[in-house]
């Protein structure tokens, strides 16, 4: 039979009968949506613990870690538990929006996050419409070629018979071209599809399906006679993206891009090597869903 001290029985009964004390302090680099929050748990006489993180999150972990998704002022709370006993404390985390709009492009196989170019007003404006009203959510990318890129947008593309070719649906209109010359095909770049140069000599942009670039690297020789057939010099940066991060450099000056992947790059190329039909349609649909963060 095991026996217990006189000290030990009084600890015991003291942590037994303590109440709990719910303290925590948080950590976060930035505080524009999306950031992500360390909260440290500094409670006493606890043995379990619930976080509200004041968006409809919740966990139960002792020191979790938070990403806001939107902008807001948001109301946190912990409460330490105890048995039957329990207090809460509340802190209130500011959360502002970002300088530039920012999209996620949700899929199985990840998340990616875009920021959209405030030089590029009418697809900027266009694309957050579009994502605001689920024009996009449930779409596919419907055009998957490794090495190049993958496109979407086609509202015909929700829930379409198996086999069946899209990529010809739009929402009815298209965009005049925004050809900006800091914006490129390099590995990320999100441009406008479009109808070719023969039946649209202005180079109007898709009302809705966009691409997402892979590409790959190009060297100095293959970089040069993409300047000279497109007769204009790219930048010691842009010359070095290519050559390191790799893109689709061909497309410059044809094709209007109008934002990057900021996050989830790995996301491209998981989606670029799944097996597709002939038609470069994926044989499994790659279903995304799109929201503004704010």
């Amino acid at each position: 039979m095991r026996v217990y001290t006189t000290a030990f029985l009084l600890s015991f009964f003291l942590a037994s009968c303590s109440k709990p004390i719910a303290n925590f302090t948080y950590q976060l680099e930035k505080n524009q949506a999306p950031a992500a929050v360390i909260f440290l748990n500094a409670s006493k006489n606890a043995e379990s613990y619930e976080w509200d993180f004041g968006d409809g999150a919740k966990s139960s972990a002792p020191n979790p870690v938070h990403e806001y998704k939107s902008s807001g002022n948001y109301a946190v709370k912990l409460t330490a538990i105890q048995g039957k006993k329990s207090t809460t404390s509340e802190q209130r985390i500011m959360i502002t929006a970002p300088t530039e709009c920012l999209v996620e492009i949700e899929t199985e196989y990840g998340t990616m996050t875009i920021q959209l170019s405030n030089a590029t007003p009418q697809h900027r404006d266009n694309f957050i419409k579009l994502a605001e009203e689920g024009f996009y959510d449930g779409t596919l990318f419907h055009r998957v070629i490794k090495g190049f890129m993958i496109q979407g947008g086609d509202p015909l593309s929700r829930n379409p018979q198996p086999g069946a070719r899209i990529g010809t649906g739009g929402p009815g209109y298209t965009i005049p071209a925004e050809f900006v010359d800091s914006l490129y095909h390099v590995k990320g770049a999100i441009a406008a599809a479009r109808q070719g140069d023969a039946v649209n000599p202005e180079k109007r942009s898709s009302g809705s399906q966009f691409y997402i670039v892979q590409g790959k690297t190009f060297s100095d020789e293959e970089l040069a006679t993409v300047e000279s057939r497109k007769g204009f010099r790219y930048t010691r940066e842009q010359r070095e993206a290519y050559k390191t991060i790799g893109g689709t450099p061909f497309l410059d000056g044809d094709y209007t891009v109008f934002g990057k992947v900021i996050k989830g790059l790995e996301v491209i190329d998981k989606i670029a090597s799944v097996e597709t039909n002939p038609g470069d349609r994926p044989k499994k649909d790659v279903k995304m869903k799109v929201r503004v963060i704010k």
